[in-house]
């Protein structure tokens, strides 16, 4: 991956914000500008340098994973010596000498242990916060690497929904489904999950972030699997909703208007669309169903190297989709006590459409 030309970009976008430097902590955005992989380190970026402060235990790995930035060794926190080194290379600030740092990612105690280790004359002035991120915007479009890894990570999530297929049975517990999909997935090699694995059967599939139970799989009833693997640092996300038995004309109904959403939804992804527009193309389908009231949340959302990424696929959002964009399709309805229904596909957004990335059978399994 070219790390050079993504701090290039930053670069770009520093001067355009008007700062001289700025403090990266957030790791998957490090991460994104240069490689690094460890769990404890800050990125500062001028105008012309780059340095990447980490701790001991990282020596042999930043020397093989960071590119386009130097590196250095620190006994202390790796985000105070990266201030005390944006200090020493803008020293006092003027007019155009700050540096940036993303408040959203920091707390008032990281902040204020920063300007401690400041001298004086520097304290007040030097540290400044970004009005909007500036590393997130450029992780939005994926390149090909990105989109590979994706790609990758996407497959081995529905080779997984095809092991687990021939595992479910009536009366097995949903944490053993889980248990079962996550050791499934180190053996696949996935780094781990993307996130804790929902399986949610039979009422609680009317939940829809309805986390694994002791509760046992119905003999007849939805089951709903919404899980994830972790792939070189990337994110798969698919959610998969099958049923135990036969089902009930209502339940088959509701599943087929579900069915029909979501790839109506799938259907309006393509570069230049707005993402209200991608999410109105599900909800009207459910609305017609008359089961909109029952579609709680939003159609979608940005993966990549965080399984939640910008941008927001929901009612009303005007951000418009580029091509090389990944998002999540995953129209879904909770008919509280009863039974609930959803399915997701990542997709990557291309000019003319949109490519599904987790090409996993979506017609109704009845086992």
């Amino acid at each position: 991956m070219d790390h050079l030309r993504r701090i290039g970009a930053l670069r770009r976008k520093l001067t355009r914000a008007g700062l001289s430097g700025l403090l990266v902590t957030h790791l998957p955005d490090l991460r994104y500008l240069c490689g690094f992989t460890g769990s404890s380190a800050a990125l500062a970026v001028t105008r012309r340098a780059a340095r990447m402060f980490t701790d001991g235990r990282y020596i042999a790995q930043a020397s093989e994973e960071v590119q386009g930035a130097g590196v250095e060794i620190v006994s202390r926190s790796p985000a105070v010596a990266a201030v005390e080194w944006l200090g020493s290379q803008l020293g006092p600030p003027t007019e155009d000498q700050f540096a940036g740092f993303d408040p959203v990612h920091t707390t008032l105690a990281d902040l204020q242990r920063w300007k401690g280790a400041l001298p004086a004359k520097l304290r007040r002035n030097l540290l400044t916060p970004i009005a909007a991120p500036l590393v997130e915007p450029l992780r939005l479009v994926k390149d090909e690497d990105e989109l590979n890894i994706l790609r990758e990570a996407a497959l081995r999530g529905c080779r997984l929904f095809d092991h687990i297929l021939g595992y479910l049975r009536p009366g097995l517990r949903e944490i053993e489904v889980a248990a079962e999909l996550e050791h499934q997935a180190r053996l696949m090699g996935a780094q781990g999950m993307s996130f804790d694995t929902i399986v949610a059967s039979g009422k609680r599939s009317a939940l829809p972030h309805g986390h694994a139970t002791e509760s046992r799989l119905p003999k007849r009833g939805f089951l709903t699997l919404d899980f994830g693997i972790i792939h070189d640092g990337y994110c798969s996300d698919m959610t998969r909703t099958v049923y135990f038995g036969s089902p009930r004309p209502e339940e088959r109904s509701a599943y087929q208007a579900v069915l029909e959403a979501q790839e109506a939804a799938v259907a309006a992804v393509t570069a230049g669309a707005a993402c209200g527009d991608v999410d109105e193309a599900a909800r009207s389908v459910l609305r017609n169903a008359e089961l909109a009231d029952a579609f709680t949340h939003s159609t979608g959302h940005g993966v990549g190297l965080e399984i939640h990424e910008a941008p927001r696929v929901g009612a009303n959002q005007t951000t418009r989709l580029q091509a090389g964009m990944v998002v999540t399709i995953e129209p879904g309805i909770y008919l509280e006590g009863r039974f609930g229904v959803r399915i997701e596909d990542m997709v990557a957004v291309t000019r003319n459409g949109g490519e599904v990335l987790t090409p996993a059978p979506k017609a109704l399994i009845e086992l």
